[in-house]
């Protein structure tokens, strides 16, 4: 694995766990899923480069 990758994990993971402990239901959600489809292209951008 590469470690710039481990490391945006890791910071979309910790975006979320804040998001999680400070928003309300809504806006905490549309955190999740921008983060999620950030990892997504995150992880598809790993897989070409390989």
């Amino acid at each position: 694995m590469n470690h710039r990758f481990l490391a945006a994990l890791s910071c979309y993971g910790l975006l979320g766990l804040a998001a999680a402990v400070t928003l309300n239901r809504l806006p905490r959600d549309l955190v999740w899923l921008l983060l999620a489809a950030m990892a997504v292209k995150t992880w598809i951008a790993l897989k070409r480069s390989a």
